[in-house]
């Protein structure tokens, strides 16, 4: 995956069922977009386990803030830029754009909070060492 500046840009695709009657991109894929780019990133790093429900994966969203800057007008090739802009003892808060595929024009930006939850007790439980040093590669000063 390309680096841009702070963070990572995580290729995906915007595919013609994604747009609304307008022929947009429909409000409700940009989160998707996120999401996914956000899997590629962890799973990419040997994060996910076998159901991708153990350890630092079983996180759960707190938060999701979202700016729509441009309508996204045309399927095809797109760039989530994915950064840590906060990482707490359970939480982290990460700052994202859905990009053009080469990162230069922004469509939405926003960011989003999780919270990392013991399987058995569902309480907020820390981030494991190697999840903060993956964090800390993309980590915003």
């Amino acid at each position: 995956m390309p680096t841009v500046g702070i963070g990572v840009l995580v290729p995906v695709i915007i595919y013609f069922d994604d747009m609304d009657p307008l022929g947009m991109l429909h409000n409700s894929r940009y989160q998707v977009l996120v999401e996914r780019a956000w899997g590629t990133f962890w799973i990419e790093r040997g994060f996910g386990g076998g159901k991708g429900l153990e350890g630092d994966s079983f996180n759960v969203v707190k938060a999701f803030t979202i700016t729509y800057d441009v309508p996204v007008a045309m399927f095809g090739d797109y760039t989530v830029h994915l950064w840590v802009e906060r990482l707490g003892t359970t939480s982290a808060t990460a700052g994202f754009r859905l990009a053009s595929a080469d990162g230069v024009t922004t469509y939405a930006h926003g960011s989003r909070t999780v919270v990392r939850l013991d399987t058995t007790t569902l309480l907020p439980t820390p981030w494991s060492d190697r999840a903060r040093e993956v964090a800390g590669t993309i980590q915003a000063t």
